[in-house]
């Protein structure tokens, strides 16, 4: 379970150092677009960190002083395809965030919706030697979970303790300092593919920057757009991106399953584009201008005008549509999406919880009638969520589609404790285990 300990204890030095300069940036590496946001760190706020885990892995207060997006290329899927075009437009977005924000900066946290994600519930228990729990026994008890058969080629991505139970009192956020015998935890695990994981790592050592973390779309984009309450109580969060539909299933405040579907956005967009028979580009205008979900008697009149784009002639290749039979072509896919993502909240164990609350992000959550469409197949309690707002945020950056960029802002300066936080006993070490990190490590950085 140690494979990627040491190489996440690197990232989180990394990051703090990013603080102690006081500059970081971040990115978002979606199918459609690449966003970038440059924070400025104002030092350590302590009051942030005295109700949660966070303690070890450090709180601190920021601002916005750069910010740019570009169009994606060399992403599919929430992968990097292509690693020339990737690092093109990494580059390019960077250069005009730095160029806002006046300064330059060496250290960078990235997300990604892609990798295959894949959730696991640990749970581990020992006995406390001096009956007051401290950091090491929280260690030894993270430590004491048995990694399930996660299969070649993956890594872990998050490892977060979500619950702790002392002498059988369950429901304990943190248990240092209190006095026990037995210390149980329930661990959530998420795990990618590791070529995933690998190949952002040279990209961004291509563009001369430092990886500071990598983390889940579906996670910062459920702590950005959850309300306390929902974090609190059990709700999930839908993150409709151009290539991939991700989700994740928050409850006391942490993410306890997380997964996603390879259709997307742009999916929509290839249906419209074979359907109406006309480009891409066009097809994308289209969903975007007149696109919907839900028909009213009005839409079988309602005339949208495609041509123009096909000889150059305009006259001749004019011709119209109705909306109604655009909502015809965008609704099956949608209701594929939707279909799907519930059969894997189901399999989840999702509408087993007593709070089942619905919050759609992302650019194709703005689509006209997604909300009501979702109501009918996952549930009644579904609202369209938008990010929380954050110090000198752009008004351009405060919509949906920017929920995993606001999102990751969070996550660089607010993270929660997971397992790499803690300093792992060496027993829990073996030389085979100690030599594979050393040698990733070698190999990537």
């Amino acid at each position: 379970m140690a494979d990627l300990y040491e190489l996440q204890r690197a990232m989180r030095a990394m990051r703090q150092s990013a603080l102690q300069r006081g500059a970081l940036a971040i990115l978002d590496l979606g199918s459609t677009k690449i966003g970038c946001l440059i924070l400025r760190f104002d030092g350590l706020d302590p009051s942030l960190a005295s109700d949660q885990v966070g303690s070890l892995a450090g709180q601190s207060s920021f601002q916005v002083v750069g910010s740019a997006i570009t169009r994606s290329r060399g992403i599919e899927f929430g992968e990097i395809s292509s690693m020339q075009e990737a690092e093109r437009a990494i580059r390019t977005v960077l250069q005009s965030a730095q160029k806002m924000a006046n300064l330059r900066v060496d250290h960078l946290i990235a997300c990604f919706s892609g990798g295959g994600p894949r959730s696991y519930g640990l749970n581990g228990v020992v006995k406390i030697e001096n009956q007051i729990v401290r950091d090491e026994d929280i260690a030894r008890v993270l430590s004491s979970c048995d990694l399930p058969d996660i299969g070649d080629g993956r890594e872990i991505l998050h490892a977060q303790p979500v619950n702790f139970a002392l002498d059988h009192r369950s429901g304990l956020v943190d248990p240092r300092g209190q006095i026990g015998n037995n210390l149980d935890v329930d661990l959530h695990i998420l795990t990618v593919r590791a070529k995933t994981i690998r190949d952002l790592a040279h990209c961004v050592k291509r563009c001369d920057l430092e990886l500071a973390g990598v983390a889940s779309a579906a996670y910062v984009s459920g702590r950005s757009t959850l309300v306390e309450d929902e974090q609190e109580l059990g709700a999930v969060c839908i993150d409709f991106g151009g290539g991939s539909t991700s989700y994740s299933i928050f409850l006391k405040k942490h993410m306890i399953f997380a997964g996603s579907i390879m259709l997307g956005g742009n999916h929509v967009t290839r249906d419209i584009s074979l359907g109406l028979q006309v480009p891409m580009a066009v097809a994308e205008k289209i969903k975007t201008k007149n696109g919907g979900l839900i028909a009213t008697g009005i839409d079988d009149r309602d005339l949208i005008e495609v041509g123009g784009e096909t000889t150059g002639d305009w006259e001749h290749d004019r011709r119209t549509v109705t909306r109604s039979e655009l909502i015809g072509i965008m609704r099956p896919r949608i209701e594929e999406i939707l279909e799907d993502v519930r059969a894997q909240l189901e399999i989840a164990g999702f509408y087993e919880l007593k709070s089942q609350k619905f919050v759609l992000t992302g650019g194709t959550s703005q689509t006209p009638g997604l909300d009501t469409l979702a109501s009918r197949i996952l549930g009644q309690q579904v609202r369209i969520g938008r990010p929380l707002r954050i110090h000198r945020l752009p008004q351009a950056y405060s919509g949906s589609s920017c929920s995993a960029l606001v999102g990751l802002a969070l996550f660089a300066a607010h993270p929660q404790d997971e397992w790499w936080d803690f300093e792992l006993p060496n027993s829990s070490y073996s030389s085979r285990t100690v030599r594979k990190a050393v040698r990733w490590l070698r190999e990537n950085w």
